[in-house]
C-alpha cells in the first residue's frame, strides 16, 4: 500500500513538473516576443532546473542565446540537447548556424550534414550548408546546395543571388584566364560581345564580334552575333546581309530565318518572306512570332484561310498579345462573319487595354 502511494505522489510530480516547464516556454516564448531577452534567459534557466535533460527546454534556450549571438553559449546547450538525441528535430541545424557566427566553417558543414540525414532536415539546412561550403572554398558543391534549395523553394531569393553570384566570380575568373593567355584571342573577343550584347551594350557588342571574326570569319554563330548586334543598332541592311551569311551556315537556324523573315516583312516582301517564316515556324512550332508573320503575309496575300490558321496558331501561343485577334477580325471580315469579327475585335481591345496597364506599371517602377 506504501508502495502504490509512492508510485502515484511521483507520478503526480512527474505531471506537476512537466506542465511548470510547458507554462515556463510560454513565458519564455511572451519575453522573447517583446524583445525581452534577459527575463527569457531567467525563464529558461527555470525551466532548466526542473528539467536539465529535457531537449526542446534546451534547444530553445539556444536559440535565444543565437539570437543574442552568444555563439559559444548556445553550442554548449545544443551540445547538451544533442547529447540526449542526436537527431532532435533543428538542433543540428542551429548548431551550424551557431558555428557559422564563429566562422568556424568545417564544424558547420559537419552539423548541417547531421541535419540532412534526420528524418525532417530544416528547410533551411540546404542553404546553410551550402553557405559553409562556399566559405571552405568549395564552390561546386556549394552550387549543388543552392540548386537543392531551390528544388525545395523555387522563390528562395537567398539562393537565386548567393548561385548569380558565384557563376559571375566563376565568369570573372575565366575572363581573366582568357585575358593572361591572350588579350586578342577569338575565344575573349567572343566572349566579351556576349558580356555587352548582355548589358545592351551593342556598340562595344558589334565591335568584339567583329574582332572575333576577323580572327575566324568562318566560326559558327558568329556572323549571327555580328547581325543580332546590327540589329539592336537599328542598321537593319548591314544586319540582313550578316544573317544571309548565317543562314548560308545553317539553313535552319530558327532566329536568322525569323530575323530575315521580319526584314522581308518590313519592306512589305511578303512573298520573299514566307520561305525564312516557314522554316523558322518549323523547327519550332509553339512559337508565337513567325505564326503571327506569316499570318499577315498571308492577308496581304488574300489567302484569307492560310491566314487564319496562322493567327489562330499565334494566339494560342500567346494568348495576352493582341496583335493576331485584330488581323483575324480583318480575316473573319473577309469571309463574311461578323459575329467572329465582332469577337476577334472585343478579344483585342480587352487585351490592348491590359498591354497598356502593364507598361504603365514598368513605367511606375523602372528607376528615372
Amino acid at each position: 500500500m506504501c508502495l502504490t502511494m509512492l508510485l502515484l505522489s511521483g507520478g503526480r510530480r512527474l505531471a506537476a513538473s512537466t506542465d511548470d516547464v510547458k507554462t515556463l516556454l510560454e513565458q519564455a516564448r511572451t519575453f522573447e516576443k517583446a524583445e525581452d531577452y534577459r527575463g527569457a534567459e531567467q525563464v529558461y534557466r527555470q525551466a532548466l532546473a526542473l528539467a536539465p535533460d529535457d531537449p526542446e527546454v534546451l534547444k530553445r534556450c539556444g536559440i535565444l542565446y543565437q539570437t543574442e549571438l552568444k555563439f559559444t553559449d548556445s553550442i554548449e546547450v545544443f551540445q547538451r540537447a544533442l547529447a540526449v538525441s542526436r537527431q532532435y528535430p533543428a538542433v543540428n541545424f542551429f548548431t551550424g548556424v551557431s558555428y557559422l557566427g564563429l566562422n568556424q566553417f568545417s564544424k558547420a558543414a559537419e552539423s548541417f550534414q547531421a541535419e540532412l540525414a534526420s528524418p525532417q532536415p530544416h528547410p533551411r539546412t540546404h542553404y546553410y550548408y551550402a553557405i559553409a561550403l562556399q566559405s571552405l572554398g568549395r564552390s561546386d558543391d556549394a552550387v549543388a546546395q543552392f540548386n537543392q534549395s531551390l528544388a525545395a523553394n523555387p522563390k528562395d531569393l537567398d539562393a537565386l543571388y548567393q548561385l548569380a553570384r558565384l557563376h559571375m566570380n566563376a565568369s570573372l575568373d575565366d575572363i581573366q584566364k582568357l585575358t593572361d593567355l591572350d588579350p586578342d584571342s577569338f575565344q575573349l573577343h567572343a566572349l566579351m560581345g556576349e558580356v555587352y550584347s548582355n548589358n545592351q551594350r551593342y556598340e562595344d557588342a558589334l565591335k568584339e564580334f567583329r574582332a572575333a571574326m576577323a580572327k575566324r570569319p568562318d566560326a559558327p554563330g558568329i556572323h549571327y552575333e555580328v547581325g543580332a548586334a546590327l540589329r539592336n543598332l537599328r542598321r537593319i541592311d548591314e544586319a540582313e546581309k550578316e544573317f544571309l551569311f548565317a543562314r548560308n551556315q545553317d539553313p535552319n537556324d530558327i532566329r536568322v530565318n525569323l530575323y530575315l523573315g521580319e526584314f522581308a516583312v518590313g519592306r512589305r516582301d511578303y512573298s520573299g518572306a514566307l520561305e525564312y517564316l516557314r522554316v523558322a515556324s518549323a523547327a519550332q512550332p509553339g512559337l508565337a512570332r513567325p505564326h503571327f508573320l506569316l499570318g499577315e503575309c498571308y492577308v496581304e496575300l488574300k489567302d484569307t484561310e492560310k491566314a487564319k490558321t496562322e493567327l489562330l496558331a499565334a494566339a494560342q501561343d500567346d494568348p495576352t498579345d493582341p496583335q493576331p485577334h485584330y488581323l483575324l477580325a480583318k480575316v473573319y471580315r473577309e469571309l463574311g462573319d461578323t459575329s467572329s469579327t465582332s469577337r476577334e475585335m472585343d478579344k483585342f481591345q480587352e487585351l490592348s487595354l491590359a498591354e497598356k496597364a502593364r507598361t504603365y506599371e514598368r513605367a511606375k517602377t523602372t528607376p528615372q
